[in-house]
């Protein structure tokens, strides 16, 4: 499954026999996945057709450019040990109606969503500049590595209590070279559903996933830990947990989000700080001189 916004690199070996004019064509098929039945979508089935063609004499002249793969067991590239574990729940909300505005949400407030129950806020400061500018209020550097309270995130009747979220411009800071673990939680506030998590500058694996509420105690034991996808969106499953895995060696500030466009800009996102390394190559690159700013 291919979430939205997220790429995939396949690998198709062409080494079926062509024995005839069946063996030559096939079709390359993809059908819409949603989550949400409540919600209409378009159904129909893309396709293309991939065809055996002889190949002219110019084009299998020289040695044509091959990417270095890693090994189908490559269990030296999946992280084993974690410097950073942290639960994400991850929730469409409610905020309360204020002033004069007319809102028609739930209980008779304005639909928000969450991380961890903060709605992030966008500051009128870009966090990048703030961050290597060292200017000061524009964010907090305490995103929380866990939800403020436990409960069944996937209960169908989550108590009206929890429905509520609140705003705020929380970041986590990781250390360079940091092995961290999220475990993204999907919850049944105002329903549950399939969210396609993505997180700028980084390819994660993805170690594991399942429905219900993760169960730490439980869940890590069925991670793979040998050969698990490794993409750069990942899908959470309704009512159910995603966990991924990443070595923090690419400093920056990093946006990570829900890439449902309403989910995001209702505060379903945060940003991710890498510090930088010791040396050089681990180092941000600095903004070149004469670079026009925004």
């Amino acid at each position: 499954m291919i979430s939205p916004g997220q790429t995939v690199d396949a690998l198709l070996e062409a080494d079926r026999a062509t024995n005839g004019s069946s063996n030559c064509r096939y079709y390359m098929a993809a059908q819409t996945f949603a989550s949400n039945t409540g919600i209409d979508f378009n159904n129909s089935t893309a396709t293309a057709i991939v065809e055996y063609t002889a190949a002219p004499r110019a084009a299998r002249a020289g040695t044509p450019d091959f990417p270095n793969l890693p090994a189908v067991n490559d269990t030296d590239a999946v992280p084993a040990h974690v410097d950073e574990h942290m639960l994400i729940t991850i929730a469409v909300n409610v905020l309360p109606c204020t002033g004069n505005m007319t809102c028609d949400g739930p209980l008779s407030s304005r639909f928000a969503a969450s991380l961890n129950n903060v709605s992030f806020q966008t500051p009128s400061v870009d966090v990048l500049d703030a961050y290597y500018g060292s200017v000061r209020g524009v964010y907090e550097a305490n995103f929380p590595d866990k939800p403020p309270f436990f409960f069944n995130f996937t209960d169908d009747n989550v108590p009206t209590d929890r429905w509520f979220t609140k705003r705020g411009t929380k970041v986590k800071v990781l250390g360079y070279g940091a092995v961290v673990e999220v475990v993204f939680q999907d919850t049944a506030i105002l329903g549950a559903e399939t969210h396609p998590m993505h997180l700028h500058g980084f390819a994660f694996y993805v170690v594991g996933r399942g429905f219900g509420n993760f169960d730490k105690q439980k869940d890590p034991a069925t991670y793979n830990l040998i050969d698990p996808p490794y993409q750069n969106t990942v899908s959470v499953p309704k009512a159910g947990w995603a966990a991924v895995r990443f070595r923090a060696t690419n400093p920056g500030v990093w946006f990570m989000h829900c890439h449902f466009d309403r989910h995001q800009v209702w505060g379903m996102d945060t940003v991710f700080i890498v510090k930088d390394g010791k040396t050089p190559e681990a180092k941000m690159m600095r903004r070149p001189a004469g670079m026009p700013r925004c």
